[in-house]
């Protein structure tokens, strides 16, 4: 987690600021969902968030929380050195931009129409006065926006965490579901209090318990929406001009910048060496989008290192947690005002980079090794052919038990392989880890009566099935790396599988396969395994025949 707070203190405050307002956003959308039941509901929970809000404590956090957050945007966009950036911060940057405009008129009317006006901005007022107006599908716009660019902001400040992209399905779809279930508790709430606020008998008298606005004050609110918006607008023009002044400014003085594996640029004064890269068209990774904390944008300074500012605080942290060399920076924090050379770490060829993904990832998942007994000895004197007849007749029979389950053969060994099982969750890569072990031994016995009609010897195999934390990756030189795994899981999963040898049994599975698979280990007559290269013994199950798995599992069936 600690990766998550890296940067400045700017970017710390903007991470805040943005968490405060998210929060705040969520519980309104689910608010505003309740109208789907019944306006009582709906108003109820408005008054639970707004007990909360209407403090002293919560007016200066939510208020303090968007002026800082819109204060820090307006300030990162007049700082920018270039414009360029990627799709997603692009969209990001123009929904932020779009919210105060969208947002004012929905302030105005609520917040100040309580304050200066005392209207009571109940939702049952808001709906009704809104519905079947512009406003009202503006605030519907509203709505998108802010979550949108919410979601956006989120995405970005955790994906740098392993575990985020396991929970991505699923809060892509809450993230999917709450605007839309939010859209129809107002249009449910809308229309009925839309007829209930201009009813001729009841309307006076709810629009009186509102404190419903005369002609006179709408027209002082919409006075004071224009002057927010005017306020805005110039500040955003403001950060326009100081963004044009320091661009006029810097391209006066251009820095030279080399890179060995790529072009010679030209950047200005004051923009990060990243800001450099983007503008001049040359890819450079940066998967937490710039932020300092993923140390994926670094490089090596081979020349010009003594003419650059040193390292912040928060910098030289990032780099010491990744080990890097001295003369290693970040190119999101790395300002230039000298010439250099450089090397990005994560881009050796200047043309494209590997994919986030390929990188490395930490994932805890069931693995399998199998290997053909005495195959050497069984193959010996036999033509090449005749070899390779036999490995891809044999792989044919037992590799669908693998795949059907929804594995995968990361390599295959000669005459063995190794499956990886990378399923949604430790549990369903488990169970089908152990599935597919059951199904190789079943097919093998089929294979092996095939191999008796043809008068030739059976063949007998060892299967090691074991759990635990796997790093995923791609490992070799650039376009030549193919994705597998490493670690001590796949030591271990090795290691049992030779053992199967030693104790004359056709599998062994160790006892985090099963009680991630929903077993009670304890119930079983475990083996206890001390293997060569694992730190602690491995407790497993010995199975003379993998076959046997579904029958042998019935008597621990408990969960764990």
């Amino acid at each position: 987690m600690q990766v998550l707070w890296r940067g400045n203190w700017r970017t710390k405050a903007r991470v805040v600021s943005g968490l405060v307002l998210f929060t705040y956003v969520f519980f309104h959308l689910i608010n505003v969902s309740l109208g789907l039941i019944s306006i009582e509901l709906m108003e109820g929970a408005q008054d639970v968030l707004g007990a909360v809000v209407k403090t002293v404590f919560g007016q200066l956090l939510l208020y303090g929380s968007a002026l800082t957050h819109m204060g820090l945007a307006l300030y990162r966009l007049a700082m920018r050195r270039t414009l360029r950036m990627p799709f997603h911060e692009v969209l990001q940057v123009v929904l932020g931009l779009l919210i105060p405009f969208l947002l004012m008129v929905h302030l105005v009317h609520t917040g100040v129409a309580s304050s200066r006006f005392d209207v009571e901005p109940e939702m049952g007022y808001i709906a009704g006065l809104i519905w079947d107006t512009s406003s009202g599908w503006q605030q519907a716009a509203l709505l998108l926006v802010v979550w949108g660019h919410g979601c956006i902001g989120m995405h970005m400040w955790l994906r740098v965490l392993p575990s985020w992209s396991r929970l991505l399905p699923v809060m892509m779809s809450i993230a999917t579901l709450l605007p839309v279930v939010a859209l129809a508790g107002f249009m449910t709430q809308g229309r009925v209090q839309k007829a209930r606020l201009f009813d001729p008998e009841t309307g006076a008298a709810l629009r009186a318990s509102y404190g419903f606005p005369s002609s006179d004050t709408f027209a002082q609110l919409a006075d004071i929406t224009s002057a927010g918006l005017w306020t805005f607008g110039g500040l955003l023009g403001l950060a326009a001009l100081v963004y044009l002044g320091r661009k006029y400014l810097g391209a006066r003085r251009a820095v030279r910048i080399q890179y060995i594996d790529g072009p010679e640029i030209w950047g200005q004064p004051g923009m990060t060496l990243l800001e450099m890269s983007r503008t001049a068209g040359v890819p450079h990774m940066a998967l937490c989008g710039g932020r300092g904390r993923c140390t994926t944008c670094r490089v090596i300074v081979e020349d010009g290192a003594e003419l650059l500012h040193p390292p912040a605080p928060s910098e030289a942290a990032s780099l010491a947690a990744v080990n890097a060399p001295p003369n290693a920076r970040l190119a999101c924090q790395l300002r230039p005002k000298d010439p250099a050379t450089v090397l990005r770490v994560f881009r050796s060829d200047g043309q494209q980079a590997r994919a986030h993904q390929s990188l490395g990832q930490e994932r805890r998942m069931a693995i399998l090794f199998l290997d053909m007994r005495s195959f050497t000895a069984r193959t010996t004197g036999q033509l090449p052919y005749d070899v390779v007849f036999l490995l891809n007749r044999f792989f044919d029979a037992i590799v669908p038990s693998i795949t059907g389950v929804g594995g995968t053969v990361d390599k295959y060994l000669g005459d063995g392989l190794l499956a990886v099982f990378e399923l949604d969750g430790e549990a369903a890569s488990a169970r089908a880890a152990l599935d597919a072990a059951a199904g190789i031994s079943s097919a093998l016995q089929v294979f092996n009566q095939a191999l008796k009609v043809e008068k030739a010897e059976p063949v007998a195999i060892g299967i090691g099935v074991h759990l635990g934390e796997l790093v995923l990756g791609e490992i070799g030189a650039a376009n030549l790396a193919p994705r597998t795994i490493i670690g001590d899981t796949v030591n271990a999963a090795s290691r049992l599988e030779g053992e199967t040898k030693a104790l004359g049994v056709e599998a062994l599975v160790s006892a985090s396969v099963l009680e991630a698979a929903g077993y009670d280990p304890t119930q079983l007559d475990l083996k206890v395994l001390n293997l060569r290269g694992v730190a602690k013994p491995v407790h497993a199950l010995a199975l003379k025949r993998a076959s046997a798995l579904p029958t042998v599992l019935e008597q621990a069936t408990a969960p764990v």
